[in-house]
């Protein structure tokens, strides 16, 4: 065998290699997950989708964010009013409409919001959960039909109303009709207000640009996740704008809580008892379980629901 046989027999080789490499869908529909290590998907998943081992947050859908915040099916999922599909014909390196169709696919939802009712712990509660695995869990019109048709519920039903978030921000295939969606959620959520309801926001990682530039900034009271990003604009971006070096924790969930952005950082495991203790104080409710040491058997950041509660009270 000449030297230019062997050249084509070990390429042919390294092809049959790289063929067996796994493929995108090998991977999501693996039993494991990358973390600080390889971890079994049922055990993050009995965890809450959180490592037992460094404590990582991980990602998880509009309908795992609903089991772990109401209880498995103690819920009830609306069907939310769908617009137009790609209204503006987009096409880039692939149709929009593909995207759409791949996304809903992929997630078994209509768009990237999710909205629910159920109890926390006796308390109706109007409830908007985002998918980042629905076009990276950004707002088009379809999301933004979505959310406020949750927030008609919750001033229908005199329910508090509140929003988990991670999302890239507004979605570039439908260009200012995104962008209107910022300005159309922040209407709702003002009638939210002339109601009296409490509206929170509750950020997980990560969520950035027009979401947090407009429903994301506007809660009474601002929870975010622990491990959670809240950006606007890229840290990069704003280094070479302002010509500064920017803290490596710099829109951090740590970091923007320090500076006043967010009212407390929460594990979320204890996500739902905070939540529940903090509309007890504003909706009235259960009296009897309102006193210091329930309010305080939850330790985040030396932040504690009465005082983020109190918040809300004196601006009302």
């Amino acid at each position: 065998m000449n030297w230019i046989k062997k050249v084509f027999t070990i390429s042919d080789k390294i092809k049959k290699i790289l063929k067996k490499r796994p493929t995108k869908e090998d991977i999501e529909n693996s039993k494991w997950i990358s973390c600080c290590g390889p971890i079994l998907k049922t055990d993050l998943s009995d965890n809450q989708w959180v490592c037992n081992k460094c404590g990582r947050h991980h990602k998880v859908s509009s309908r795992e964010r609903f089991n772990i915040f109401f209880g498995k099916n103690n819920y009830e999922i609306f069907k939310t009013p769908i617009p137009k599909d790609d209204p503006l014909k987009w096409v880039d390196s692939k149709k929009y409409i593909d995207r759409l169709n791949e996304a809903r696919k992929k997630t078994g939802q209509d768009c990237a919001v999710m909205i629910a009712v159920g109890k926390v712990d006796d308390i109706n509660v109007t409830a908007g959960a985002i998918n980042f695995n629905f076009i990276g869990g950004s707002i088009g019109t379809a999301e933004g039909e979505a959310i406020i048709y949750g927030i008609q519920h919750a001033i229908d039903n005199n329910n508090p109303f509140i929003i988990f978030t991670t999302s890239g921000g507004q979605r570039m295939h439908e260009s200012p009709l995104a962008l209107m969606q910022m300005t159309r959620t922040t209407l709702a959520i003002n009638e939210l207000k002339n109601n009296n309801l409490p509206y929170i926001v509750c950020f997980t990682s990560d969520t950035a640009g027009g979401v947090t530039a407009s429903f994301g900034s506007l809660g009474d009271i601002a929870i975010a996740e622990t491990g959670s990003n809240i950006i606007f604009a890229g840290k990069r971006v704003i280094e070479s704008t302002v010509n500064e070096k920017l803290p490596d924790d710099f829109q951090s969930a740590d970091f923007t809580k320090k500076h006043g952005f967010v009212d407390m950082v929460v594990d979320r495991k204890d996500i739902k008892k905070v939540i529940s203790n903090i509309l007890s104080i504003l909706l009235k409710k259960h009296p009897e379980k309102i006193n210091e040491s329930n309010l305080n058997d939850v330790e985040y950041d030396n932040v504690n629901t009465k005082e983020a509660s109190e918040l809300f009270l004196t601006a009302s």
